[in-house]
């Protein structure tokens, strides 16, 4: 069975950091043979997850197509931005309205037995690492398997070349390794 990678950034800009980020990631995953489904929170606009939205009018539709994108996945890429020292409000928004059970489906259905390699880059000197620690914590306590290997980039504005590749090889290398470790992982554990 070839595993299957879904791939997203919890940023809605055009211009995110965190998608270049990503994209390397996937790219090397990639390479390694496995399918990479690389998708923008932005093409699917949430309601902010509230029960009482919930029991009136069941899942928004694009709730439906991220879950079913994670249900179809082995495992997850995720490039998350730091905002306030913690997750994005719209990653956060996509995992909860995922999390939902519907009909007599497994609980947490979306995320049980998967695996997840993170990354992050900001402006700040950090490059989003205080934010990795709290995804790392949603992601395990639903879970989720996330691997210890994680990329944190500082200075983003800085780091990337006009081409999309980090300027720092040492970096360079270290976020194409988490598509290849993620993509190796699954590989081995779906013989």
């Amino acid at each position: 069975m070839q595993p299957k990678i879904l791939a997203f950034a919890g940023s809605l800009r055009k211009d995110s950091f965190n998608k270049k980020l990503l994209r390397l990631a996937a790219a090397a995953a990639e390479a390694e043979g496995v399918a990479v489904q690389v998708i923008d929170l932005a093409d699917y606009p949430l309601p902010i997850f509230d029960q009482d939205l919930e029991a009136r009018d069941g899942m928004p539709p694009n709730g439906a197509k991220i879950k079913e994108a994670m249900k179809a996945a082995h495992g997850f890429l995720i490039a998350s931005p730091e905002y306030n020292s913690s997750v994005t409000a719209v990653l956060k928004n996509a995992i909860d309205w995922a999390s939902r059970k519907t009909g007599d489906e497994p609980d947490l259905v979306a995320y049980k037995g998967k695996a997840a390699v993170l990354m992050a880059a900001s402006p700040g000197q950090l490059g989003g690492l205080r934010g990795l620690v709290h995804l790392r914590s949603i992601l395990g306590n639903i879970g989720v398997v996330v691997l210890p290997e994680q990329l944190a980039v500082p200075r983003a504005f800085e780091a990337f070349a006009d081409d999309g590749r980090l300027k720092d090889d040492k970096q360079q290398a270290g976020v194409e390794n988490l598509g290849r470790t993620l993509a190796r992982f699954l590989k081995k554990h779906l013989a």
